[in-house]
């Protein structure tokens, strides 16, 4: 078994994403990856698109080529989990007892999908969209119109329910908040998504408790609310949210709650070793310096080429603008910023026409911004939001007016 190095605990996004750019920055130790499935580094944000729709092949999802690896000198060991951590050996743990030896670590294992606790929630019947397994998995029960329950109105829940819709399927979405998109979104983007699932013929039940899953012979048949209230279903798929995988990290001794914190070159409170992407919790200066951990492309990458530089000894902060994207029907949600903490939400065009944008805002001062069919309003966007100019109002909410050209006001 080959002593690394660099030990990448974690194959997607993030620590594809490192390996690459340390092998471009002249780094020639070695590096191995441990991957948790059988599968080399691939995209997991089109599995609740394209890949549902049958739309692409998993080849195109792929990072890189599965010789990549090979011919950059980094050995890709998959199927390998690892059961724990020891900092001062500078040791991991694998759960089928091999012990690698490390001299730098990056942690970079993402999370698993949130399970649901109610009774039932262990029927056949209820799936997770995490990887390319799950999703395979729930494909070989959509060969005919099925009755699927949806529980969770965030980004991967909704996006599935218009998958499933297009395909013929009967949608009912469960959100146990008062509307959809409740933690990333404002109350008018929400509005306006309820109002377009509808219209493709999903059930968009808001406050809604799942109580029970129920079955027969093993197997899904519906769904109980907390209201009393029983629906007919023959699938249930969740999404709501993942929790991160650093358990190995905390008790190793590594700061951290909701993650694992890491400082602007992420690197943990234990000495050589580093974690990026999905379960690592960072100050981040676009929401006010607070604490948060993000779960998206864009910052599983730029934390991870962070992280890179600083393992080549070429130091580099973490400082990008996060930014979020969505495919639901014929809609290309583009969201850049964080809206913690707005005063104002601004609505540039109209909503009916499917092509606007809203702009959150503190003290005249663009904190975020999301936009529906609107690439023109989220390129100026994100420009003016890590200006931090204060606008003037009627001409921010002027679709006319170009944002871009606010930045210099």
């Amino acid at each position: 078994m080959p002593e690394a190095g660099l030990l990448i605990v974690g194959g997607g996004q993030a620590g594809a994403t490192a390996a690459i750019t340390l092998r471009q920055l002249g780094f020639t130790g070695g590096i191995t990856i441990l991957e948790a499935t059988g599968a080399p580094p691939y995209e997991r944000p089109p599995l609740s698109k394209d890949y549902m729709q049958g739309q692409r092949g998993f080849e195109s999802f792929l990072i890189r080529p599965a010789a990549f690896w090979a011919q950059q000198q980094i050995t890709l060991l998959t199927n390998a989990r690892v059961a724990g951590l020891d900092a001062a050996a500078r040791t991991v743990i694998l759960q089928d007892g091999r012990v690698l030896s490390f001299t730098t670590l990056l942690w970079t294992a993402g999370g698993t999908p949130r399970r649901l606790t109610c009774p039932g929630a262990a029927l056949d019947g209820v799936f997770t969209l995490h990887d390319r397994e799950d999703a395979d998995a729930l494909i070989a029960r959509l060969a005919f119109p099925r009755r699927v329950a949806v529980v969770g109105g965030g980004y991967i829940g909704l996006e599935m329910a218009a998958v499933l819709s297009k395909q013929g399927h009967h949608v009912t979405v469960l959100e146990a908040q008062e509307r959809v998109l409740a933690r990333v979104a404002g109350e008018a983007l929400s509005r306006f998504m309820e109002a377009e699932h509808r219209a493709h013929g999903v059930d968009v039940r808001l406050g809604a408790q799942l109580a029970e899953i129920t079955g027969a012979a093993g197997k899904v048949t519906g769904v109980c609310l907390a209201n009393g209230e029983r629906l007919v279903a023959d699938l249930v798929v969740t999404g709501i949210g993942i929790v991160p995988q650093v358990a190995p990290l905390l008790a190793a001794g590594a700061m951290g709650g909701n993650g694992v914190d890491v400082d602007e070159f992420g690197a943990t409170s234990l000495p050589g070793i580093y974690a990026a992407g999905d379960c690592a919790r960072h100050r981040n200066r676009y929401a006010g310096n607070a604490w948060i951990r993000l779960e998206s492309v864009q910052n599983a990458t730029d934390q991870a080429i962070a992280a890179a530089h600083a393992i080549a000894g070429q130091p580099k902060p973490y400082t990008a603008l996060p930014w979020f994207w969505s495919n639901q029907y014929d809609l290309r949600l583009q969201s850049a910023g964080l809206s913690l903490g707005h005063d104002m939400a601004l609505v540039r065009g109209d909503m009916a026409s499917r092509s606007f944008s809203i702009l959150y805002l503190r003290e005249n001062r663009l904190l975020a911004l999301d936009c529906v069919n609107n690439a023109r309003d989220y390129v100026g966007g994100k420009a003016l939001i890590a200006v931090g100019t204060p606008l003037d109002l009627a001409r921010a909410a002027d679709p006319a007016v170009a944002l871009k050209s606010l930045a210099a006001a």
